[in-house]
């Protein structure tokens, strides 16, 4: 599990097909790595198996390719890194899993003093996950989602996250890893497999309303 605050920017120094899948080599000045450990990589959990000078080597299998931008980044690209999250270590951002939803683009820069407004397009099933103050998860960065419409949301990123992660430089149209809000994912799976068979979907409605209601999610 990863909270979405980025603890370095590292670089892609090379992918090397092996089958459907792929062996990475990340640079980063991330100290005492350990084999074995799960590090987040742009958004993306990925299991450290081999040691190298002043970085890392992980395998990326053929679906986590096809899934997210880790098939298609450059070499030399630089990518947000985050350790596995210690138990009862701080939640400083939200729940991330590591698990790609999608992926997204990024449409619009728009500077708000010394902050941004980043835009970014994202696949319409994520639609049901995304709402105006939940949480989103942009490249492995924990973000507040500030506005939605259709097939949009935009996000402001503060000076201290755009210093602190390859959002800065991410040029308008490029590809970004989205990941929704864990809980948004299992709310709507309750929603979906809680349906009393034979009743309307607008009763189903509201005896699941009523049950978040008495819960204290509303």
């Amino acid at each position: 599990m990863f909270t979405g605050l980025v603890e370095d920017q590292g670089t892609l120094l090379g992918r090397t097909p092996r089958g459907p899948g792929a062996r990475l080599r990340v640079q980063t000045a991330l100290p005492n790595l350990v084999l074995g450990e799960s590090i987040a990589v742009d958004g993306v959990c990925l299991t450290v198996d081999a040691l190298a000078d002043g970085g890392f080597e992980a395998d990326a299998s053929g679906e986590t390719l096809e899934r997210s931008t880790l098939g298609t980044l450059p070499a030399a690209a630089r990518v947000n890194l985050e350790r596995a999250t210690p138990l009862g270590g701080r939640m400083g951002g939200h729940i991330v899993s590591g698990h790609v939803d999608g992926v997204g683009k990024l449409a619009q820069r728009t500077p708000l003093g010394d902050a941004q407004r980043l835009t970014f397009t994202f696949p319409a099933a994520l639609a049901p996950f995304i709402a105006e103050k939940g949480s989103i998860a942009i490249d492995g960065v924990s973000l507040t989602v500030n506005g939605v419409a259709e097939g949009e949301l935009h996000v402001v990123v503060i000076p201290r996250t755009l210093a602190d992660t390859s959002l800065s430089n991410r040029p308008v149209g490029s590809k970004v890893n989205l990941e929704v809000d864990l809980l948004a994912r299992y709310v709507l799976r309750l929603l979906q497999t809680g349906a009393t068979e034979g009743a309307t979907p607008a009763a189903n409605d509201a005896a699941w309303l009523e049950k978040l209601q008495r819960g204290g999610y509303m």
